[in-house]
C-alpha cells in the first residue's frame, strides 16, 4: 500500500535510502553516501513530499518528490525489486504530478532503462557537483 510518510517512519525509509545506494551506485564510495545521510535526513526529507510503499507492516520502498516535480529518492529495498513496487510508486507520482524531473547517474543502468520505460528523456548529461560522477538528467511530462 502507498501512502504518505509519517515521521516515525524516516529512520526506516533512512536505512533504504543508505543500504540501495550502497548496493547500486558500487562505483562510488560508500563513505559518500554515509558523509550524506545527515543531509538528507535533515535537509532534504523535510522539504519533500515523501510516499511509502508499506506492506505487512514492513516498508519496503519509497519516493520523495521536491518541489512537486523532482524525485529526488526512489529507493526499494533489494529483496523487493523487481516486483512492481517501484513502478507502483512512480505510478503514483505520475497521477499526481503533470512534470517529473530526476538526476541519475550514467553508470547506473538499471535504474536509466526503467525511467527510459516510463516515459523518462535525458534532458542532458552533467557532472554531480557534489559526488563529481556524471549523471544524466531526466525528464517525463503527462500528455494530456
Amino acid at each position: 500500500m502507498i501512502k504518505v510518510l509519517e515521521s516515525c517512519e524516516i529512520d526506516s525509509i533512512m536505512h533504504i535510502w543508505l543500504k540501495t545506494n550502497i548496493s547500486s551506485h558500487c562505483f562510488i564510495p560508500e563513505e559518500y553516501w554515509t558523509r550524506n545521510y545527515s543531509v538528507v535526513k535533515e535537509e532534504y526529507l523535510p522539504i519533500s513530499a515523501t510516499f511509502v510503499y508499506k506492506e505487512d507492516e514492513v516498508i519496503k520502498a519509497f519516493i520523495s518528490v521536491i518541489d512537486d516535480c523532482f524525485i529526488g529518492a526512489l529507493f526499494v529495498l533489494e529483496q523487493y525489486q523487481r516486483k512492481g513496487i517501484g513502478q507502483e510508486l512512480l505510478d503514483h507520482c505520475k497521477s499526481l504530478y503533470l512534470n517529473l524531473e530526476l538526476a541519475v547517474y550514467t553508470e547506473n543502468k538499471a535504474a536509466i532503462d526503467f525511467y527510459m520505460k516510463n516515459g523518462f528523456r535525458v534532458k542532458k548529461k552533467q557532472k554531480n557537483n557534489d559526488s563529481g560522477f556524471m549523471e544524466y538528467v531526466m525528464s517525463w511530462k503527462k500528455e494530456r
